[in-house]
């Protein structure tokens, strides 16, 4: 590099200028190849819901940077052709299913040293707080906060004992925005699962564990995609005037365009990373600008 330099100061800039530019561009991608396939070499991370959207855009990155991973679901799994992949079938809304993910992870790997807690749905009805009953609003926690709460505990005395790992809830921006007709208590749990988190923090942290949550905004996972083409046919418009419609019911995005899976996969990678080793007990929010400051 110090010879293109040099070459690129001289008074033969104006030749050398593409060339200069183009090694470095190479040389700048060829580190990051370098980075991401050797970044979690070693290290043995559980993501769960992580068999689509961002759960398996996580999964993916992981094993691109040599992890070991193993996933959750409910249906049968992604196959990656890869002998560091390991996907187990459960319902981590129910209390033996996340009891089941945690005897696999302790079977194949011994403890994990990454665990990023992805999974979180909502199958409630639309129509506010009054259509909400005792019953609905205790399968919205058991998915978006107790699945969670359940592995963390499960793992965590493995973790504990060995003095290291990280933590990542993926929680929503609306648990500050919620959208009461429609995800109240999807909202209102992950409300919750933000808070525990930043409990959780302050306790494991001293002791070796970091803590940390990401809060996405409106990403254009499948299921996404899927929404905005019904959206499409209802308005009897094209797939850019729905998505159009429906970042604004939203609230807006100011970057003009949902995020992807792989960007937040991206955020997830380097805080389990150890370029984040000081990280510890913070939220980030990546939602292209969605939530107004205040």
């Amino acid at each position: 590099m110090e010879g293109i330099n040099k070459r690129y100061n001289s008074p033969y800039q104006n030749y050398y200028y593409p060339y200069y530019f183009q090694v470095r561009k190479n040389i700048i991608n060829l580190d990051k190849r370098l980075l991401v396939s050797n970044e979690f070499s070693g290290k043995r991370a559980l993501v769960t819901g992580g068999t689509a959207g961002i759960g398996k855009a996580i999964v993916s990155r992981l094993l691109e940077g040599g992890a070991k991973v193993m996933t959750t679901g409910r249906h049968v799994g992604n196959d990656y052709q890869n002998p560091n992949y390991v996907f187990v079938r459960s319902d981590l809304s129910t209390a033996n299913g996340c009891s089941t993910v945690v005897n696999e992870v302790m079977s194949h790997f011994g403890g994990v040293d990454i665990l990023v807690n992805v999974v979180g749905a909502s199958s409630a009805p639309s129509g506010g707080f009054s259509v909400l009953t005792d019953e609905e609003w205790q399968k919205e926690l058991n998915i978006n906060l107790m699945a969670a709460v359940r592995v963390d505990r499960g793992l965590l005395p493995s973790m504990l004992k060995q003095g290291s790992g990280v933590i990542v809830h993926v929680s929503s921006i609306q648990r500050k925005l919620p959208l009461y007709e429609a995800t109240l208590a999807y909202a209102a749990a992950k409300a919750a699962l933000t808070n525990y988190s930043k409990g959780l923090s302050n306790e494991v942290g001293p002791k070796g564990i970091r803590v940390n949550s990401v809060a996405p905004g409106f990403i254009e996972t499948t299921a996404a995609e899927a929404l905005i083409e019904r959206l499409s046919k209802q308005m009897e418009s094209d797939i850019v005037t729905a998505r159009k419609a429906l970042m604004k019911s939203l609230g807006g995005i100011p970057i003009g365009r949902p995020g992807r899976p792989e960007e937040v996969a991206e955020l997830v990678a380097f805080l389990v990373s150890d370029r984040a080793l000081s990280i510890n007990g913070s939220e980030y929010v990546i939602d292209g600008g969605t939530i107004p400051t205040t």
